[in-house]
């Protein structure tokens, strides 16, 4: 059933003014006057709308800032998800919470603009704290330290912090688990097949190019990923998210470790779960009327 006549928005980028394509049936899940508008046109009127879903908005990198004052413009109550996910989640940081809170983590070393960069043991992977689509991030090697070191000097000269975590090897063979969430509520998984390559450079494109394909989840996985939503919610005082993807990988003993918790622009692959948009449209729905 979908909603109308109300207004709603599918904030994108200017780079894809027509959205993502795995988003494409959206605006005809939602009904009434839904359409995808780029997140910082100074000519469009926010106010208009009913509801502002952030969708592929792919080009916030280097402008946080900017982008979590639009977003605390739009509002609560209009936002989704809401501003206060959206200003935490967009500074990968959070991951120390959430170590902190004792759910499992891969875990993270921050290097700040102005520190050295030492590199760890083994195998490694360093990435900007704010980052999306796999941008500035690559894998390392022993010996490749002055690689890595540029790469760190590059995420500094941005502005950004850096952030190095332990490559997880079991990725190679299993890939990555991302567990999607509606209003809480688990709706589907997918694989997502190993990103980066020993010795590539990181990806110069909006984004990286995935292989994905369904997953039907492990009950550790599962169990993990709605403790981490649960957490969320109690978090940030209220109902859970709108939507909230959790991509896990497998530690050395195999059990399922949190990579990163998506809560601001991430593929949600409706494609790949049954019903997900309908169930999606059900969960904006309920935040139009207040349910």
């Amino acid at each position: 059933m979908p909603i109308s006549p109300h207004r709603i928005a599918l904030a994108t980028c200017a780079a894809l003014p027509a959205g993502d394509e795995d988003d494409a049936g959206l605006p005809a899940a939602l009904g009434g006057d839904t359409r995808f508008v780029v997140w910082d046109d100074p000519a469009v009127d926010w106010s208009a709308f009913d509801l502002v879903v952030v969708r592929s908005t792919w080009d916030y990198q280097e402008r946080r800032d900017a982008f979590v004052a639009w977003a605390q413009r739009v509002g609560d109550g209009r936002l989704v998800n809401r501003p206060a996910i959206i200003a935490w989640n967009t500074d990968k940081r959070y991951v120390h919470e959430l170590e902190e809170a004792g759910l499992p983590v891969v875990h993270t070393m921050l290097v700040e603009p102005g520190e050295a960069f030492a590199a760890p043991g083994g195998e490694y992977v360093v990435k900007p704290t704010v980052s999306a689509g796999s941008r500035d991030t690559a894998r390392f090697a022993r010996g490749e330290e002055e690689r890595a070191a540029a790469l760190v000097a590059a995420i500094h000269a941005s502005g950004r912090t850096a952030m190095v975590q332990p490559y997880v090897t079991s990725v190679d063979a299993r890939g990555e688990t991302a567990m999607l969430f509606f209003g809480g509520r688990f709706s589907h998984a997918i694989h997502k097949g190993p990103l980066l390559r020993p010795g590539a450079e990181p990806t110069d494109g909006l984004f990286a190019p995935e292989t994905i394909f369904p997953r039907e989840p492990s009950a550790a996985e599962l169990k993990v990923a709605e403790r981490v939503v649960a957490w969320t919610a109690e978090r940030f005082g209220g109902a859970p998210p709108a939507y909230s993807r959790v991509d896990l990988v497998e530690d050395a003993a195999g059990d399922p470790v949190v990579l990163e918790l998506e809560l601001t622009e991430p593929s949600l692959f409706f494609a790949h779960g049954r019903n997900a948009s309908s169930q999606f449209a059900e969960v904006l729905r309920a935040a139009l009327t207040g349910d």
